[in-house]
C-alpha cells in the first residue's frame, strides 16, 4: 500500500482526540487545587466540545474514498497504530494521566504539551493526503493553534 490517508479518517481521529481531550480536562478540573484553574479547565473542556461539533460538521461535508490495500484491514490497522501513538487518541489515557499532576501549573504545562503534540500529529498527517485535502487539515491545525494560544495565555496567569 502506498501510504495515503482519507481526510475523512483523519477528521474521525480528530473527533476522538477532542473527545479524549475533553475527558482529560474534566478529570484535571476535578483535581485542580484552585478555583481559577478549575475555571480554566472547564473553559478548555468547553472548547474541546466546540471542536468536536466543528469536526463532526466538517466530516459530514467530506466524501469517503476507498483505498487499495495489500491485505484486508491494512489501512485501518495502520491508522490505528499511528493514532495510538498520541495520548488523546487512546480512550481513557487522559483520565489516567489527569490527576497525577503535582500542581495546577504542571497540569497546564502538560495540557499545552498535548496540544502541541496534536498540532504536530496533524502536520504529519498532511504529508499523507492528497493536495485538495490538505486544506481541510490546515483548518484543523488553525483551530488547534487557537486552542494552544489560549492555553499558553492561561499558563502565564498561574
Amino acid at each position: 500500500m502506498g501510504v495515503k490517508f482519507n481526510v475523512s479518517d483523519i477528521v474521525e481521529m480528530g473527533i476522538q482526540i477532542e473527545k479524549n481531550g475533553k475527558e482529560y480536562y474534566a478529570e484535571v478540573m476535578g483535581c485542580a487545587k484552585s478555583e481559577k484553574t478549575k475555571d480554566i479547565f472547564r473553559f478548555l473542556g468547553n472548547e474541546e466540545e466546540k471542536h468536536i461539533n466543528y469536526f463532526e460538521n466538517l466530516l459530514a461535508s467530506l466524501e469517503k474514498e476507498e483505498l487499495a490495500e495489500s491485505y484486508p484491514g491494512e489501512y485501518h490497522e495502520y491508522i490505528e497504530h499511528l493514532s495510538g501513538l498520541h495520548i488523546f487518541t487512546k480512550k481513557g489515557a487522559g483520565k489516567t494521566t489527569a490527576c497525577k499532576m503535582k500542581s495546577d501549573k504542571e497540569a497546564l504545562e502538560t495540557a499545552a504539551g498535548l496540544e502541541k503534540d496534536t498540532i504536530l500529529f496533524y502536520h504529519e498527517m498532511k504529508t499523507f493526503i492528497s493536495g485538495k485535502d490538505k486544506e481541510v487539515i490546515e483548518k484543523i491545525i488553525q483551530e488547534e493553534q487557537k486552542h494552544l494560544s489560549k492555553l499558553l495565555g492561561f499558563l502565564k496567569t498561574i
